[in-house]
């Protein structure tokens, strides 16, 4: 097996292995916003894209985000670990944090299917609430 799929197992099983650790320590709520993040991420993108209350320009990043994300090739490949998946989150946060101040931070929280932590995070990553 080449080394870069051993480091992306390696990756995943530390991923599971925090979940599973929030889930012991009886902390469902962060576990479920941990494992949930990126999904709820996905579903937001796709509502934000359909709203029309969000600007065209946010629209257009929204999507050029979505299809980055698709893309087999990033600017730091995914198989590299932290790094990898750390630029697909920085840049998902700056899109986001356009939208939130195009669109508003209600309009936002209409759609985000996450939990109230994980939202209350992005929001104040916008700088939408204190």
């Amino acid at each position: 097996m080449p080394t870069w799929a051993w480091l992306l197992l390696a990756a995943l099983a530390l991923y599971a292995a925090f979940v599973l650790a929030l889930l012991a320590a009886s902390r469902r709520e962060e576990a479920r916003a941990l494992a949930g993040f990126v999904p709820d991420c996905a579903i937001l993108c796709r509502r934000l894209l359909h709203d029309p209350r969000v600007p065209r320009a946010p629209k257009l990043a929204l999507a050029a985000m979505v299809a980055y994300l698709l893309l087999p090739f990033d600017l730091v490949p995914d198989f590299i670990p932290i790094a990898g998946q750390l630029d697909d989150a920085v840049l998902l946060a700056l899109v986001l944090r356009w939208v939130v101040r195009g669109a508003g931070a209600a309009v936002v929280a209409e759609h985000w299917p996450g939990t109230a932590g994980a939202l209350r995070l992005i929001l104040k990553f916008a700088r939408a609430v204190p």
